[in-house]
């Protein structure tokens, strides 16, 4: 990957850095239960990584005016008791601490909410490297519109084409695109490099300790 004229990289977190996107499927599927609503995982599997507004209402249609504060209320609290089993993907800080070393801005682009930011960097534990952070509070809409990534580029303090964008969902390569940021892929959320090429992916690596190897 060439990073010539690049000064800083933008990485969303859950299914990028961290090993989280299952964990999501798991809470919303038991959020669903619990409000009576038969949902398969796939589905939820599909709208990970969306807005969470957008993702109620790809799942629930229009029952998500009636019940979707219900199932995000559940959803947060069923996820943070799975919070002892989040862990960080091989690679992850080795890539970070390499990105830093180079003299390239590392910015965590995310819209979860302060208080899973706060476990994501704890699980993590990167934070002598990484030059800013976005969440949930900054936006009124996440992705796949571009406003985080707006805000991360303001934080980075360099323009669209003099940053990078990697995450494993398609709606980062959308939002990417939308905000004119170049965006290269990791399969380790689930999603297909297909799938993350067709969004507007350069590249796709299976994980961030592929993409480490693949720095030039």
């Amino acid at each position: 990957m060439d990073l010539t004229s690049t000064r800083a990289v933008l990485f969303d977190i859950d299914g990028t850095l961290i090993d989280s996107n299952y964990l999501h499927v798991e809470s919303f599927m038991q959020a669903f239960e619990e409000v009576g609503v038969e949902m398969s995982a796939w589905r939820v599997h599909r709208a990970i990584g969306l807005d969470s507004s957008r993702l109620l209402e790809e799942l629930l249609g229009e029952r998500a005016q009636e019940i979707g504060d219900q199932v995000k209320e559940g959803h947060s609290r069923l996820y943070r008791e799975l919070w002892p089993r989040l862990r960080r993907f091989d690679g992850a800080r080795e890539l970070l601490e390499t990105l830093h070393e180079r003299g390239i801005r590392v910015v965590l682009a995310t819209s979860a909410p302060e208080d899973e930011l706060e476990e994501l960097l704890r699980v993590l534990d990167c934070d002598d490297v990484i030059h800013a952070t976005t969440n949930g509070d900054d936006v009124e809409t996440a992705k796949p519109e571009p406003d985080i990534l707006g805000v991360a580029l303001e934080r980075a303090g360099v323009t669209a084409d003099e940053a990078l964008m990697v995450g494993d969902a398609r709606w980062d390569a959308v939002a990417a695109g939308r905000a004119g940021i170049r965006m290269v892929g990791v399969r380790s959320g689930g999603i297909s490099e297909g799938e993350l090429r067709d969004a507007g992916a350069l590249e796709v690596h299976d994980d961030v300790a592929a993409l480490l190897r693949a720095l030039s």
